[in-house]
């Protein structure tokens, strides 16, 4: 018996609704990269792109435990002297929740071509609406 390999072409993808209202931010992400890997499928291949599609709904409204909006910081590097530019979540959360979550989701892809393949299947909406009413997607816990 040989073991089985999915191929790309053969994977039919479906559309999942993650709702992250008073959900943790980290647990919410958790979900929506283990989709868009694929490692709910029995027929998960790691070196084969098998996820499917995720859209997050109410992602300001997702929570962070303890004191994490005060002490934790996004950093980026413009490339230049002196480009450190920091910003703290709870500004973050209050201008750009899609920003934070598509990071949680993003770091938690692998960093390679099937990984950056799986960020452009990821949607994610501020508020509870979502124009993607037309894929019928499946509604998640």
């Amino acid at each position: 018996m040989s073991t089985f390999m999915a191929k790309a072409e053969t994977i039919e993808r479906r559309w999942f609704v993650i709702d992250a209202a008073g959900e943790s931010l980290g647990r919410t992400a958790v979900k929506a990269a283990n989709i868009l890997r694929g490692k709910h499928r029995p027929e998960f291949t790691p070196h084969v792109d098998c996820g499917e599609y995720v859209i997050i709904i109410n992602a300001d409204k997702a929570v962070l435990t303890g004191r994490k909006l005060e002490q934790k910081y996004y950093h980026h590097h413009s490339g230049y002297i002196g480009g450190l530019k920091s910003i703290q979540y709870k500004t973050m959360m209050a201008t750009r929740p899609e920003m934070a979550m598509e990071l949680a989701v993003k770091r938690m892809l692998p960093a390679n071509t099937i990984g950056r393949k799986s960020m452009t299947r990821l949607h994610i909406y501020a508020g509870a609406e979502h124009a993607h009413a037309a894929q019928k997607p499946i509604v998640l816990d």
